[in-house]
């Protein structure tokens, strides 16, 4: 029978679950929202450098179309780009396109032209760019005319006129699109295999329906909290049903496992296991729960998200599975199913443990070559026609966005002939730079105004007073200020052959400024944005894990009360990141925003089996049983509660290996990996480890005494 307090609970939880659903299903929006800047907030100091140049030279968001041919000046080609400039410009939502056909003069100038050359022709001159200027007020998300701009490419497109597309609408929606489809598709094949995997492992179709109820519940929970605090689904978050289906898991796992170890005539079965597992429970909540807050810390807005998502859904899978799990247990207690497990002795593997050991040290050396600052190209799969189309564009003129904005050291005016002849000599440096695609700036509209007779005869500041007017479209606004003290160089980035740290070249570009003889006052783009991503992840991935490190070294001391045991568990867990980033890094595999926090994951499995096995051990020494015999029975009871969980995860996430994401693919695969890892290093190398210190211990308190 439940009691009144134990059936307040159960009710409390059923009712969390039931309207949670109902909110989730019928009023919150669960698709991702992945936004331009959705790298970074709106107060980051980035971001808000890219913001304030914008601000000082405005502009809207571009598409880049490149058009392939045998010849791009011959008849048929023109009249091809012709009509796609003209039905692109009727479109709503796009305020201008710039092409061969559309700007220049005619098309037969632009090979020579100093600007139109640069803006609109490839790098071997068989295909030549359009440029798609949206509209100001325009969403950053520009899901349904990115649609309709597809659509009408696919009209278009011929054997003799190839069209892909790029941009950074573009690119933000396709990771959009990805996302949204992950979520959908393999979230959901994931909770099936979860649930087929949980059915063979438990073989009871009540612990399997309880199961599936407790963790889609305090995913719904989660969800509508989320919802309730304004906080849409984003890069992070897409994942967030699986990660908190797998935090729940891990506590019923271990409820399963201690319930069946109880002797089947007893009345409080389910009593008895709540009470050996909750506070091990909720160690490991405190752990998991605390390392996602230290996101909180971070400037990436996705790790943001994601830490206060994971910290609402570790307290959220606490909750949940206490309240209504025991009830599923009650119900379950049928003596051909409760109590019956036998209890096998595992034999001591010295040899496995060594060997783990061995190779978490080997894989450490992998550590320093993790690429945690991958081009934006590695979001998308090698042999995708998506992927072949943004590399045709990148390697044409470069794909991602650099501004630079320049001044002189004594705050001077930039339109006098000594300031361009600077300005000059840093847009040739910009040229020759290999990892430059494109480099546009004041100096070649002055050059290629020049270039119109008997413009030469007119002065730097009149020409420029020119071109700032309404007549042309006042195009010098877009790289000179009104005060006229401070211009911008826009660079379009290579990304496919990116040999080096963005950072790295951003340094370079920078020390050009300088040997120009002139100040950087402000950078900032998407490819300045992802350098500081690429940092930050390395700094969540590093410095995250070390801090968590700190506090499993404190809750490991409370839990084992034995700085033997304590410094085998810290030592065991810290060889999970070890073997994942290593191995990431000996693959090459780029550690994306969105693979990042899958050690995290991992790390969460393998710090909640070692908590529970080390309580148990310390449940049996109090019993009056020896440290060996301890260890044996406790891995007995709990080595296959790990062994299950680990089957139930790695299958579920490894199923996401099957998506057309590769950041989705790397996420699976890597907490797949690490949950393997985590499991050996609990069953094996902890046991031994803590064993062989101990030993140690008393041998060195002998030696002394």
């Amino acid at each position: 029978m439940i009691n009144g307090a134990k059936r307040s609970v159960l009710l409390a939880g059923c009712l969390a679950v039931a309207v949670s659903s109902w909110l989730v299903l019928f009023h919150a929006d669960l698709s991702p929202k992945v936004e331009g800047d959705f790298f970074f907030s709106t107060d980051d100091p980035q971001l808000q450098a890219s913001q304030r140049i914008g601000e000082m030279f405005p502009s809207s968001d571009q598409l880049l179309v490149s058009a392939t041919g045998p010849d791009v000046l011959a008849d048929d080609y023109l009249a091809r780009l012709r009509r796609l400039t003209e039905d692109l410009a009727a479109l709503p939502g796009i305020s201008s396109v710039q092409s061969l056909t559309q700007g220049p003069t005619s098309p037969q100038i632009v090979p020579q032209s100093p600007l139109w050359s640069r803006l609109l022709l490839g790098s071997n001159e068989r295909s030549s760019q359009l440029l798609v200027f949206l509209e100001p007020e325009l969403p950053s998300s520009a899901t349904e005319l990115i649609r309709q701009v597809e659509e009408l490419l696919t009209e278009h497109h011929a054997p003799s006129f190839a069209l892909a597309m790029s941009g950074v609408p573009y690119v933000v929606e396709q990771i959009r699109r990805a996302l949204d489809r992950d979520l959908k598709v393999f979230s959901s094949a994931a909770l099936l295999v979860f649930g087929l995997v949980i059915a063979g492992v438990y073989r009871s179709w009540r612990i399997v329906a309880g199961t599936l109820i407790c963790c889609l519940g305090a995913c719904a929970v989660t969800l509508a909290v989320l919802h309730l605090l304004g906080k849409p689904i984003g890069l992070l978050t897409a994942n967030l049903v699986t990660i908190v289906f797998v935090l729940t898991l891990s506590h019923l796992v271990f409820l399963t496992a201690n319930w069946r170890s109880e002797p089947a005539e007893r009345t409080d079965r389910v009593a008895q296991a709540v009470h050996k597992t909750l506070q091990a429970s909720m160690w490991c909540a405190v752990t998991t729960l605390l390392g996602f807050a230290s996101l909180l810390f971070a400037s990436a807005q996705p790790l943001r998200e994601l830490g206060v998502a994971g910290a609402i859904g570790t307290a959220v899978a606490l909750c949940i599975a206490y309240s209504i799990y025991p009830a599923v247990l009650r119900s379950a207690a049928d003596p051909a199913v409760a109590g019956t497990e036998t209890v096998r002795t595992p034999r001591p593997r010295p040899a496995i443990a060594i060997a783990l050991l061995a190779a978490a040290l080997v894989a450490a050396t992998g550590v320093p070559r993790l690429d945690t600052d991958p081009n934006l190209l590695s979001y998308f799969a090698e042999d995708g026609e998506l992927r072949q189309g943004l590399e045709r564009i990148d390697r044409d003129g470069g794909s991602s966005p650099l501004l630079l904005v320049v001044g002189r050291s004594d705050g001077e005016r930039l339109d006098t002939p000594d300031a361009m002849d600077r300005l000059r000599r840093l847009q040739a440096v910009y040229d020759e730079d290999p990892a430059v695609g494109t480099a546009l700036s004041l100096s070649l509209l002055v050059d290629e105004a020049q270039q119109v007779p008997f413009a030469g005869f007119l002065s730097i500041d009149r020409l420029v007073d020119i071109l700032a007017s309404p007549r042309f479209e006042r195009i010098a606004d877009s790289f000179l200020t009104e005060e006229r003290t401070h211009a911008l160089f826009f660079l379009r980035m290579h990304e496919a052959e990116k040999t080096e740290p963005r950072r790295t070249i951003i340094r370079r570009l920078d020390a050009a400024v300088a040997d120009a003889d002139l100040d950087t006052e402000w950078v900032g783009g998407l490819y300045e944005l992802q350098a500081s991503l690429g940092e930050l992840v390395a700094s969540s991935v590093l410095r995250g894990l070390a801090g968590l490190f700190l506090l499993f070294v404190l809750i490991a001391g409370l839990v084992a009360r034995r700085i033997g045991i304590a410094a085998a568990m810290i030592l065991s867990l810290a060889a999970v990141p070890l073997l994942l980033l290593g191995a990431f890094g000996w693959l090459g595999l780029p550690l994306d925003i969105i693979s990042s926090p899958a050690a995290n994951v991992a790390i969460a499995l393998g710090i909640d089996s070692m908590i529970h096995l080390v309580t148990a051990v310390r449940r049996h020494r109090s019993a009056g049983e020896s440290d060996e015999r301890s260890w044996l029975l406790s891995l007995g009871k709990l080595a296959p509660a790990i062994a299950g969980a680990t089957a139930i995860l790695a299958a579920g996430f490894g199923l996401f290996a099957l998506s057309s994401f590769p950041p989705t693919q790397r996420f699976g695969m890597a907490v797949a990996g690490g949950t393997i890892a985590a499991a050996a290093m609990a069953m094996v190398v902890l046991p031994w480890l803590a064993q062989r210190i101990s030993v140690r211990s008393r041998d060195d308190a002998r030696g002394v005494a």
